[in-house]
């Protein structure tokens, strides 16, 4: 798999003059500009469009819940997968809302659901091992999800994918994740999660402090991934990148999703270029995630959900950015003097 960076000088030139020439002082729509030239270099087109989006939640079971890591047991997991399928959860109500596809992937939940309407089977394990004694996966599970996650964003038909999760314990595998792909340390990598104390807080920094340490040879993204990550982490990952191949716009949601992307773009960093990220996670060590990145999010909500809620609430954003380029009038079809500020 190779991605390819969307740099383009013409391009980037003719984007630049199509959203100067609108009718408006220079730089007056902000973040929106830099969105809208963002999705012309991806699309390699100045008409852009945001064509039937859809997001895609991960869903996945954790050993290292062994530890006593989480405020919440492990059936929450599936319990909150159900509650997806009744159409009951935050995810559900904001992707009705913006008129965006949900799909629910069981990438590994500790639950047997049974064929359901809505939900795409895709379970490679009840879970992962505990990392605080084991590798999580092994390097051909690991590989496998990953490529279960590309075959799926290869069926997505939409030019934009936005990436959600749930997974009780995925904000441990996701702050050790953190930790070996940047260097940031543990205690600043760690966070509540689903609600935990100061006291819990401190247990978990430990936990993978501990297992950090007993894995010291995992060094290669995928085999850091297979040694902390989850199953769900790892199909986003695999998702991503084939995403990002295939030219479309990545909507990146929270702390675990951005671990996902974190994996993927060690290994081709081009698909960072792909990449909205929807918005600054209130949970601890996701705005230094960010940085290592060098994102800009488009929001800052305090939201630490999960389940691809930011991604659906930074949809409208994506559309105004596509509206604005191509529906608004020029100086010369406005017959109005340019101004700039």
């Amino acid at each position: 798999m190779s991605i390819s960076p969307t740099h383009n000088d013409a391009l980037s030139a003719q984007l630049d003059r199509a959203i100067n020439n609108k009718t408006k002082p220079l730089g007056s729509l902000g973040v929106l500009e830099a969105l809208a030239k963002q999705i012309g270099l991806i699309q390699s087109r100045c008409d852009i469009s945001i064509a039937k989006p859809a997001i895609l939640v991960f869903a996945a079971d954790h050993g290292v819940v062994a530890e006593g890591i989480s405020a919440y047991p492990q059936n929450v997991t599936w319990q909150m997968v159900e509650n997806f399928l009744a159409g009951g959860a935050a995810i559900n109500v904001f992707a009705a809302q913006n008129q965006c596809a949900l799909r629910v992937i069981d990438a590994g939940v500790n639950h047997d659901f049974g064929p359901r309407d809505g939900l795409t089977d895709r379970k490679l394990a009840h879970g992962t091992r505990n990392f605080a004694h084991e590798p999580a996966m092994s390097r051909d599970l690991c590989d496998a999800a990953l490529a279960a996650g590309m075959a799926l964003a290869a069926e997505v038909e939409g030019n934009v994918v936005g990436f959600g999760e749930m997974g009780i314990g995925n904000t441990t595998a996701a702050a050790a994740l953190m930790h070996k792909l940047t260097g940031i340390p543990v205690a600043q990598c760690v966070g509540a999660g689903t609600g935990l104390s100061a006291d819990g807080i401190l247990h978990k920094q430990r936990v993978i402090e501990a297992a950090v340490a007993r894995h010291a040879a995992a060094t290669e993204p995928f085999d850091v991934l297979a040694t902390f990550g989850g199953l769900e982490i790892a199909m986003m990952a695999g998702a991503m990148l084939k995403a990002a191949e295939l030219r479309k716009v990545l909507l990146i949601d929270g702390f675990i999703v951005t671990s996902a992307l974190l994996v993927a773009a060690r290994v081709q960093p081009a698909i960072l270029d792909y990449c909205v990220f929807a918005h600054c996670s209130d949970e601890n060590g996701h705005r230094q995630m960010l940085e290592a990145l060098n994102a800009k999010p488009l929001l800052n909500l305090g939201l630490r959900l999960g389940e691809g809620t930011g991604c659906a609430l930074a949809l409208p954003l994506l559309h105004a950015a596509a509206n604005f380029l191509n529906q608004m009038a020029t100086f010369e079809s406005a017959q109005v003097s340019e101004k700039s500020e």
